[in-house]
């Protein structure tokens, strides 16, 4: 491979890569307030790791979270900073990333067959729930007072679960969809 192919190489990914964070930054503005917002994020997360795949997929979330780490309002509600994160929802925003690698690591050792991605999209939404809820307890448990592990899963996870699921079946289809147009 030539250097000037491998730099438009590179110089593509890094587009992709920048794209996808944006989109999943729209993502997150379409919402539906709530203690913990219903937005389009995770469906930004999925779509982006199905299309670009596991390593640029990963970049891209991260790149996100830097974006709205350093104070770039790319989370709900217009919101960033490092108080986003830090706050008692913060847990489920940096759980796209866990979720987003769980998907590269299934990718890694399973290969890109449709039935690992949905498998990885599964686990990886379970893991964002786990690594949420926990941050959403310790957090709210110091700022406000105990909060029993089936009350926060009452309020952040259980509402959540059906339009994830949906998010997950719509970001497969236009995977798919994708897959035919764009050969990344």
């Amino acid at each position: 491979m030539s250097a000037s192919v491998s730099t438009r190489i590179k110089t593509l990914d890094m587009v992709y890569v920048a794209m996808c964070a944006v989109m999943i930054a729209v993502c997150s503005w379409i919402s539906i307030p709530m203690l913990v917002p219903v937005t389009l994020q995770t469906f930004g997360v999925f779509l982006t790791v199905g299309v670009l795949g596991g390593k640029r997929g990963s970049l891209a979330v991260l790149t996100y979270l830097l974006l709205g780490t350093v104070g770039i309002p790319v989370f709900s509600g217009f919101t960033g900073g490092i108080g986003s994160l830090l706050g008692s929802t913060g847990g489920y925003i940096i759980g796209f990333l866990f979720a987003a690698l769980v998907m590269w690591g299934m990718e890694q050792f399973l290969g890109k067959k449709r039935w690992v991605l949905i498998l990885s999209m599964v686990l990886g939404l379970l893991v964002c729930y786990v690594f949420g809820t926990i941050w959403f307890i310790v957090v709210y448990t110091n700022n406000t007072g105990e909060v029993a592990v089936w009350t926060a899963l009452g309020w952040c996870v259980f509402p959540y679960i059906i339009p994830d699921i949906l998010k997950i079946v719509v970001a497969l289809t236009v995977c798919k969809k994708l897959a035919k147009v764009i050969s990344i």
